[in-house]
């Protein structure tokens, strides 16, 4: 649930004319409940820029999945090396089977989960995504291993400490956001970003402001413009407010 600073915060910033984009690595069906909550109408940027979609009905501006030998190459990988995997397809998740990770994993994003057995030899059209699930050091250990291996041909990047994320090589949410600023017909100039996350990197990269909360990964610190304060604190709903309160 947003909470309600953030979300009056959000509700005056669409008031004044700007536009808000949420930028996300997670699905569409799992942001599409905060759009609501907030009111946003604006293109969503999900699966870390490898989907573009209209929040009213779900419509896919753009969609870069991972080619499939590439799919196949990462599930095999992955798994041999031991770590649990998810795979989204049509905006529905998909795993070999029901484990501890899987089910910590949609808990958390209040998912479904399709388990269809041999995930690799179900899998014969392009995924949206795939994640890794497991421990933090592993998963750095893993990413550093693969990141080489698959230059060129995934975009590799956490997300959360615990989930490491496979998409299109041309994906990123800088990318995504780029794609909506065309459409909507704002540029990287007149833009300010937020970001926390390892997957923020390319984001604030591309925008002309980049911001970041005090509990951001290293290097979206080193990224920042401006170091606003932790999520806890709802140090964007104080950007936001600053933000309004500057306009004449």
């Amino acid at each position: 649930m947003l909470r309600p600073r953030t979300r009056d915060a959000l509700e005056r910033v669409r008031a004044s004319g700007a536009h808000v984009i949420v930028v996300t690595g997670r699905m569409f069906r799992a942001v599409r409940p905060y759009l609501e909550q907030a009111g946003l109408d604006d293109p969503v940027v999900c699966y870390q820029g490898a989907v573009v979609a209209d929040p009213a009905n779900g419509e896919f501006f753009l969609h870069l999945p991972i080619p499939l030998a590439e799919a196949h190459e990462a599930i095999d990988t992955v798994i041999a090396a031991g770590f649990h995997l998810n795979c989204y397809v049509d905006d529905l998740l998909y795993v070999a089977e029901v484990t501890p990770e899987a089910r910590r994993y949609a808990d958390f994003q209040h998912l479904d989960i399709h388990a269809v057995g041999d995930l690799r030899a179900w899998l014969d059209r392009p995924p949206t995504k795939l994640v890794a699930v497991g421990d933090p050091p592993a998963l750095d250990k893993l990413e550093a291993e693969l990141k080489p291996r698959f230059a060129g041909r995934l975009f590799i990047s956490k997300s959360l400490p615990y989930f490491l994320e496979f998409a299109h090589p041309d994906v990123s949410k800088g990318s995504g956001l780029a794609f909506v600023a065309d459409r909507l017909g704002f540029s990287a100039a007149e833009t300010v970003a937020c970001g926390d996350g390892e997957n923020d990197r390319e984001l604030l990269d591309w925008a002309g402001f980049g911001v970041a909360v005090a509990n951001a990964h290293d290097d979206v610190l080193a990224r920042a413009d401006l170091v606003v304060p932790p999520v806890q604190e709802e140090g964007v709903a104080l950007l936001l407010e600053s933000y309004l309160d500057s306009l004449p």
